[in-house]
């Protein structure tokens, strides 16, 4: 008796660890082919789960994102999405908003306020996204502002023209990546496109954009840090890193604006030292040939991984290794990493099954 007693004790202290302790060991996240638009799946040890940007709108019923980012909540085991954080309100990071909240729970909104600029496409791309999280919780964030996401610190560091001004633990050094890197000047006129039933304003001059007020944010977990800045562009690069550096290297880097060379500046991606990148472009949208070029030839770098192959810089992508989407291969195919808290990195091809580690 004294026997099954003890057995039974030690299956429900068993049970009782098991509901404690967090679910993995390491921060999980799924980069989704969104055709050269914004999802980025992550949950954390403890469970929780957090997802950037929701990438394109459905057109005629065709909620193609919002069904690709479903799938891989199916392969994460989850749910619900307990905090959606909107980088900035363009075409391929907000719009899908709606029609991915009617497929799964979300418990809070988080973005930067107020829209940068005030057009057709724009206005209608906000209210549509304010009338979900008006029937949630809701956030605004500024740079110095840290964002809940179990056991892992997530700091915002570039948000509404805006960026981090107090550097963390460890950096705030000179940077020497800053040396000979100018402004940029932006040239031409302002433009108007259409995409579907919407009127949209590109400006000339980015940093005046919606790209240019892009949250920005870095993730630390134990020794491992990665840097998501948007599409943040060049200048606020600068403003971001030069003549200081606040955020001193990372392990992981989310290049910026899916590749584009109006980003990813020497003064940004020398100075990150950063181990492996990951790009979310389409087949003909960014990954140009002089991000591509810079981010290969950074100091520390070890692999490049994207999510499409890049006819735009045909001669500069990764090998096919390192692409889930090949320019012969059906869409669709995610990039996933694990990340241990001692900074080991295993990325996943998720169009071939295949994974590498990168050891600190």
């Amino acid at each position: 008796m004294q026997a099954m007693k003890r057995f039974g004790a030690i299956i429900l202290f068993g049970l009782l660890l098991a509901a404690i302790l967090p679910a993995a060991n390491t921060l999980d996240m799924w980069l989704v082919d969104t055709e050269g638009g914004k999802a980025l799946l992550l949950v954390a040890p403890s469970g929780e789960t957090m997802l950037v940007d929701t990438g394109f709108p459905g057109l005629n019923g065709n909620s193609r994102d919002a069904n690709r980012i479903i799938e891989a909540a199916k392969a994460a085991g989850i749910k619900k999405i307990d905090t959606l954080v909107t980088t900035h309100y363009d075409l391929d990071h907000v719009t899908d908003v709606p029609e991915f909240a009617a497929k799964i729970p979300i418990g809070l909104f988080v973005d930067h306020g107020a829209p940068a600029v005030n057009d057709e496409g724009t206005a209608d791309w906000v209210k549509a996204y304010s009338a979900v999280w008006a029937k949630a919780k809701h956030r605004v964030v500024k740079p110095g502002d840290t964002i809940a996401f179990g056991g892992v610190n997530v700091l915002v560091v570039t948000a509404a023209g805006e960026a981090l001004k107090t550097p963390i633990k460890g950096a705030g050094a000179p940077n020497p990546a800053c040396a000979g890197v100018a402004r940029m000047a932006w040239t031409g006129t302002d433009q108007h496109f259409t995409y579907g039933p919407y009127k949209i304003l590109d400006l000339a001059n980015q940093d005046a954009s919606e790209n240019g007020h892009a949250l920005g944010l870095l993730f630390t977990y134990g020794q491992f840090k990665m840097l998501d800045l948007a599409d943040l562009t060049w200048n606020r690069e600068l403003e971001l890193m030069c003549p200081n550096n606040p955020i001193g290297t990372v392990d992981l880097f989310m290049a910026s604006h899916h590749g584009h060379d109006i980003s990813n500046s020497p003064a940004l991606v020398n100075a990150l030292h950063a181990r492996v990148v990951m790009m979310s472009n389409g087949p003909q949208k960014m990954g140009m040939p002089n991000a591509l070029k810079l981010i290969k030839a950074a100091p520390g770098f070890q692999a490049l991984y994207a999510t499409h192959w890049s006819e735009n810089a045909p001669v500069d992508n990764p090998p096919d290794a390192f692409i889930a989407n090949l320019k012969t291969s059906p869409d669709g195919k995610w990039l996933k990493a694990s990340v241990s808290q001692d900074g080991t990195i295993v990325v996943t091809n998720g169009r071939t099954g295949e994974s590498k580690t990168y050891k600190r």
